[in-house]
């Protein structure tokens, strides 16, 4: 197995699906930094909160001149409703079931829970810089917290 991204790589431009079914590239947040935060699935209480507190501090990460991307392999119609039912508005993409971003990252990978194993994405969060180069990676992110410490590394903080 090659080494996994990280700092000082180029950020895989695969494409992801929108909630409205368009296709959405990290290269169209191209000129300009981009957090690109994957987490395991809609509407259970770690990804709420994540997605809620990225939300929340959206304004702050425009001002500082990031854009934000969430993404899960959720599916772009279950996005939507994620999305109106908690107020976000941090962008969400839909990774591809197979060959999609997270693959290629090396974050959808084989979990074990109860005993039970069964493909999953690691929670990891990357800042891009506006040359499309990973700047930052957190691994195995803790909620709590989080979307203000990548916010302060944004802010050069």
């Amino acid at each position: 197995m090659t080494d996994l991204p990280g700092p000082g790589d180029a950020f895989p431009d695969i494409a992801l699906t929108a909630p409205d079914g368009s296709t959405l590239r990290p290269s169209d947040f191209a000129g300009r930094k981009l957090v690109v935060f994957f987490y395991p699935k809609d509407d259970t209480p770690g990804c709420t909160t994540e997605n809620k507190d990225f939300s929340e501090l959206s304004a702050q990460f425009e001002a500082a001149g990031a854009a934000l991307l969430g993404v899960s392999k959720d599916p772009p119609k279950k996005h939507v409703k994620f999305a109106e039912k908690h107020g976000l508005v941090a962008p969400l993409g839909s990774d591809a079931e197979e060959g999609g971003l997270s693959d290629a990252l090396g974050i959808w990978t084989e979990k074990v829970n109860y005993g039970r194993t069964y493909m999953g994405m690691v929670r990891t969060t990357y800042l891009v810089g506006s040359d499309g180069r990973i700047e930052q990676v957190w691994n195995k992110v803790k909620v709590k917290g989080h979307a203000e410490e990548v916010l302060k590394a944004v802010q050069g903080k």
